[in-house]
């Protein structure tokens, strides 16, 4: 078998989500578990927009979930502690050998490096649930990665993050060989560009130690949408800037240095919890159209849908405020997970 994992840019069949449930992450008030549920479910309905969601709802969370999804999002039962989908839930991949063939990544998940507050074990079933349910071959791995933790150009080049796939509360004993080697195997990346590090609000009690999908993209095979902080007083200010100067110098799985089309983040750089990691690079590309992350800032938010629609041409951005989402710990492209169109 030669597995694949298509860019986001490829068709979509569906893209997959989870309704919140419980949890450090929804929220100690009232207020704050509202805030959450609607969160997910505004971008539930973005999506749909485009094309179908699958949402997966706990036992419990079910009359929530079809008051306020509606008919235009289908629900189907499953236990759910975590509920960022991109990190739980299958990686799909593709065989180009077998046209008609879905696979699914089941990474091992154990709640981004096992942390005393993380509640994973129900959602780390999630890749099984799913393959199953739409018949794809289940493709296992004893790595511990997320989604998140990755990009890819579709033909062969995926990003990579040291703190990440090499932290050693996820793969104390991997290194880069044994991760690249496990990348060739699963998704079929045969180039792998390794980033030192990701932003810095993401190594907080509640961060990821730097995923990738906060900080780069790849829009299209060589062009890749980077992060970029413009205010002195965050730390990011140098972190992306460092970032650009190391991918300037790198190149893909076809020997071609990346085109790279900066993204500003926006004026914000503080919200109540400290530094700030919003990042427009955070976005889901769906069949027509881009989701992007808001943040109450209406110049950048215009800006960045701006940027967006000229780096995935004929696609329309729409925005959604995503600041309810980073308040715990993730973006749109965090709590959504794409399934590829394959021939039938």
């Amino acid at each position: 078998m030669s597995w694949r994992m298509p860019a986001e840019t490829a068709r979509h069949e569906r893209t997959w989500m989870a309704f919140p449930s419980g949890g450090p992450t929804l929220g100690e008030t009232a207020a704050e578990r509202e805030e959450a549920y609607a969160a997910w479910t505004a971008v539930a309905h973005a999506v749909a927009e485009f094309e179908p969601v699958t949402m997966l709802v706990d036992p419990g969370e079910r009359e929530r979930a079809a008051r306020m999804l509606g008919d235009g999002v289908a629900q189907v039962e499953a236990p759910v502690d975590e509920y960022w989908m991109r990190d739980h839930g299958p990686t799909f991949v593709v065989d180009d050998e077998r046209p008609g063939v879905l696979g699914a990544v089941d990474w091992t998940f154990n709640g981004w490096g096992d942390h005393a507050w993380s509640e994973w074990r129900k959602s780390a079933e999630h890749a099984r649930i799913i393959a199953e349910l739409v018949g794809a071959e289940l493709v296992s791995s004893a790595l511990v990665n997320e989604g998140g933790g990755i990009h890819v150009d579709g033909e062969g080049t995926v990003l990579l993050t040291d703190t990440v796939q090499l932290d050693p509360r996820r793969n104390p004993y991997a290194d880069r060989a044994r991760v690249e080697a496990e990348m060739a195997r699963t998704i079929g990346a045969t180039k792998a560009v390794w980033l030192p590090r990701g932003l810095t609000r993401d190594y907080d009690e509640f961060g990821t130690n730097g995923h990738v999908d906060i900080v780069a993209t790849l829009a299209a095979p060589g062009r890749m949408l980077l992060h970029r902080q413009d205010s002195a007083e965050h730390p990011d200010f140098e972190v992306t800037r460092e970032l650009r100067e190391l991918l300037s110098e790198q190149t893909d799985v076809t020997g071609r240095r990346f085109e790279i089309l900066d993204l500003p983040a926006p004026a914000a750089v503080r919200d109540d919890d400290g530094l700030v990691d919003w990042s427009y690079v955070n976005h889901l590309v769906v069949n027509g159209g881009v989701i992007a992350c808001g943040f109450g800032d209406e110049r950048a938010d215009a800006a960045a849908r701006d940027i967006l629609e000229a780096a995935y041409p004929g696609r329309r951005a729409v925005t959604v405020d995503a600041r309810p989402l980073f308040a715990r710990g993730g973006g749109i492209h965090c709590i959504t997970q794409q399934q590829p169109e394959v021939a039938r």
